[in-house]
C-alpha cells in the first residue's frame, strides 16, 4: 500500500502544481495552454542548472526566471499584441518542447537523455518508506493552501477574479485587469517551474525529450474538472495520479492479459472522462469558461 500511495505522490505532486498555475491564470480570465511548454522549460532548466553548476538552488532559480520570463512574453503575446489565447498557448508549448531539444543539443551536442549526479533533497529516514520522495512533495500541501488563501480569502484574489470575470467593472474600480493577468502569469511561471523540476529532479534525476508527456494539458484540464478552484482542481489532479498509479500497479498485476498501451493511457482516458463530465455537469465548464467573452472584448 505505501507504495501505491508513494507513487500518487510522485506523480500527482508536479501535476498539482502545474494544475494551480492553470487555476491562477484562469482566475484573472486567460486559457493557459501553455503549461506544458513552461513545465518542460521548468525540468529541462533544472537538470542542465545541477549538471552544470552542482548546486540545486541556482538551477531551481534558473528553472523559475526562464518560466517566468516565458510566463511574460506570453502576456505580452495576448495582452499587448493582441492574439488568440488558446493559439499564443499552444505556441509557449510548442516552444517550450523544441526550445528544451534544441538547448540540449546545442549544449550537450546530443538529443539523448541527461543525467544530473543528483536531484532535490529527500525528506529522508526521518519520514519511513516516505523518505524517498523530494521536499516539494512535502511542500506541496503547504502551497495549496497558500493558493487557497490567495485566490479565496485576499483582496488580491478578489481583484484577480474581478479582472476575469468582468474586466470593464474592474477597470471602474481602479484595477488594471492587464497588470493583474500579468501578476497571475508570473506567479503560474514559478508554479510550472516547481512542477518541471519535481518531474524531472524529484526521483528520476534526469531530463528527457517531451518527458511532460501532455502533464500540462492533464493540469489543465483539471482546472476545467474543478471548476477553477483551487482545492477542488488539486483533487481532480490527485485523481489523475491515482489513476495513473492504478495503471502502472495494473501492470504488475496482470502482466500480459491486459493490453500494455491501454493501461499507460488510463490517465488520458481519464482526463477525457473528466472534461467530459465536467461538460455534463455545465458548473465545472460554465466557471472555467467564465469571463472569456469579456476579456477577448477588454
Amino acid at each position: 500500500m505505501e507504495d501505491v500511495v508513494i507513487a500518487i505522490l510522485r506523480s500527482g505532486t508536479p501535476l498539482v502544481y502545474v494544475t494551480l498555475a492553470g487555476v491562477i491564470a484562469q482566475r484573472a480570465g486567460v486559457w493557459h495552454l501553455g503549461l506544458e511548454g513552461l513545465m518542460i522549460t521548468g525540468a529541462c532548466a533544472t537538470i542542465v542548472g545541477i549538471v552544470l553548476t552542482g548546486s540545486v538552488v541556482f538551477a531551481l532559480l534558473v528553472a523559475v526566471l526562464i518560466c517566468i520570463a516565458g510566463s511574460v512574453l506570453f502576456w505580452f503575446v495576448v495582452e499587448k499584441l493582441k492574439a488568440n489565447q488558446i493559439i499564443a498557448g499552444l505556441g509557449l508549448t510548442g516552444l517550450g518542447l523544441g526550445g528544451t531539444s534544441l538547448a540540449i543539443q546545442s549544449i550537450f551536442g546530443s538529443q539523448a537523455a541527461i543525467s544530473a549526479p543528483f536531484g532535490l533533497p529527500r525528506l529522508g529516514a526521518a519520514f519511513g518508506a516516505y523518505g524517498v520522495l523530494s521536499v516539494l512533495v512535502l511542500v506541496m500541501p503547504v502551497v495549496v493552501f497558500l493558493c487557497w488563501v490567495l485566490l479565496c480569502r485576499t483582496r488580491f484574489g478578489l481583484r484577480l477574479a474581478a479582472s476575469g470575470e468582468h474586466p470593464f467593472a474592474a477597470r471602474s474600480v481602479g484595477v488594471d485587469p492587464s497588470a493583474m493577468r500579468l501578476a497571475a502569469l508570473v506567479i503560474g511561471g514559478a508554479l510550472c517551474a516547481l512542477a518541471g523540476a519535481e518531474l524531472a529532479a524529484g526521483s528520476l534525476q534526469i531530463f528527457s525529450q517531451n518527458m511532460t508527456a501532455g502533464r500540462g494539458f492533464m493540469g489543465f484540464a483539471a482546472v476545467i474538472f474543478g471548476a477553477g478552484h483551487p482545492l477542488w482542481a488539486t483533487l481532480a489532479a490527485l485523481f489523475f495520479a491515482v489513476v495513473g498509479a492504478l495503471g502502472i500497479r495494473a501492470q504488475l498485476v496482470f502482466g500480459d492479459r491486459v493490453p500494455h498501451d491501454l493501461l499507460l493511457g488510463l490517465p488520458y482516458i481519464a482526463t477525457i472522462f473528466g472534461v467530459w463530465l465536467s461538460a455534463r455537469l455545465r458548473g465545472g465548464a460554465k466557471s472555467a469558461t467564465g469571463g472569456f467573452g469579456e476579456l477577448r472584448d477588454s
